[in-house]
């Protein structure tokens, strides 16, 4: 069943291109909330899980459980690099991966099967940010 166009589900889809990366609902409804809009944080659930299900947005599950979304760039199936302190996310084909999920669902009598693979690291600004930074530790009592 096709979701109506709203003018709320427009604004969300809106907020969610100019997210820098994923975000979850709750801080897109405050971004949203910010600008006045007037739209619940219910409304922007059902707009993402929508944006989610017909591949207007990626959608996935961060280290700690929570959903974030992304308005998707790549159509079709595609898996995710992201930077666990910075959020910057980079699409990848992951033929491998694809391979793999065939010949282990054929191996165990399954078939049509489907997967979600994302690998969450650190960019290499943020590797190099780190390598640098100043050790707070020293000095401490």
């Amino acid at each position: 069943m096709a979701q109506r166009n709203t003018w709320q589900r427009e604004r969300v889809r809106e907020a969610l291109a100019g997210a820098p990366g994923f975000i979850s609902a709750q801080n897109l409804h405050a971004t949203l909330r910010d600008g006045n809009t007037g739209i619940g944080l219910a409304t922007v659930y059902r707009a993402l899980a929508g944006m989610a299900a017909h591949g207007e947005a990626d959608s996935l599950q961060s280290p700690e459980g929570e959903s974030l979304y992304r308005a998707c760039t790549s159509p079709g199936h595609h898996h995710h690099l992201i930077c666990r302190s910075c959020g910057l996310t980079v699409e990848i084909e992951a033929s491998d991966v694809e391979e793999w999920a065939q010949q282990t669902a054929a191996r165990n009598g399954f078939t049509a099967p489907e997967h979600i693979v994302d690998i969450f690291g650190l960019c290499a600004d943020c590797t190099r940010l780190r390598a640098t930074a100043p050790d707070d530790t020293a000095g401490a009592s």
